[in-house]
């Protein structure tokens, strides 16, 4: 396997690697959190390899949807606890001393929200902690049946954690958004759905199919162009008016129409075929 952009995944992945990585041959990047014996803790090399495999699939002219899930029982239950025995005995002095980000994250998980290409998170089991915060910052999520989700936080001693304060009142509410965080409970993915934290509710062994198809569906018939700049919309104009989301709205809708994936598109409809949209170019200036 080979990618434009990192040699990272210029090598097959094996079962011991602590994430695995494919390109399906519509255009689909599948990143899989690979260390179900610790339920996808977060930490250590799963941190450092996953986001390595972001950015490859970010700079493979193949890659148009990534979908990120989890091997197991569990989509990612947080912070690897196992990596923070070093707190839990020491004094709280010598706790509030340790490097955080060594431990949990190499990036923030805001990270999948600058990407160009839509990050869909097929969550296939136990979520927490850091491991929602990631999901919740891909741009839609399936979930399994039954699956358990909670923040978590205020039961370890924590606060909101990465952005997550920021992107869960967007997606279910202020007060929804306030139970769920300063409660710390568990919740399942049919209420989730509920909440409108995630998409959809499909069966577990059915998952990954379902996400597949959808992401490939996008892949096919989408423009990446369009895709990368309606992304870049949906971010940068959350916090703005909506006189000035309009008017910048108009503005790339105007330079949309002088790209080639406009013509293509059109022509596509009329013809009754599948279109046959180009990469994205090298550098988000060409979107």
């Amino acid at each position: 396997m080979s990618t434009d952009g990192s040699a990272v995944a210029e090598r097959p992945t094996t079962s011991s690697d602590p994430v695995l990585y494919e390109v399906s041959p519509a255009g689909v990047a599948l990143i899989t959190l690979n260390r179900p014996e610790r339920r996808n803790a977060w930490g250590g090399a799963l941190t450092s390899t996953f986001f390595r495999y972001l950015e490859a699939a970010e700079a493979d002219g193949r890659v148009r949807v990534i979908v990120i899930t989890g091997r197991g029982r569990a989509f990612c239950v947080g912070a690897d606890m196992g990596d923070l025995d070093s707190i839990s005995s020491t004094t709280v002095e010598a706790a509030g001393q340790t490097d955080v980000t060594s431990l949990v994250a190499e990036k923030h998980p805001y990270y999948l929200t600058q990407l160009r290409k839509p990050v869909i998170a097929a969550i296939n089991g136990s979520i927490a902690g850091i491991g929602l915060s990631l999901a919740l910052m891909a741009d839609m999520r399936f979930a399994a049946a039954g699956a358990k989700f909670t923040t978590s936080f205020a039961r370890r001693g924590l606060v909101a954690e990465y952005g997550i304060s920021w992107i869960l009142p967007r997606l279910v509410g202020w007060g929804a958004a306030a139970d769920l965080l300063m409660s710390g409970r568990t919740f399942p993915a049919e209420e989730a759905a509920e909440l409108g934290l995630v998409n959809r509710v499909v069966p577990g062994d059915q998952l990954l199919d379902v996400t597949l198809t959808y992401a490939e569906d996008i892949a096919v018939n989408c423009a990446p162009s369009s895709l990368a700049v309606m992304k870049r919309q949906l971010y940068a104009d959350a916090g703005l008016g909506i006189v000035q989301t309009s008017h910048s709205a108009e503005q790339l809708m105007h330079e949309s129409m002088q790209r080639s994936d406009f013509i293509e598109g059109i022509t596509a409809f009329f013809e009754k075929r599948a279109p046959r949209f180009p990469p994205l170019a090298a550098h988000s200036d060409d979107t």
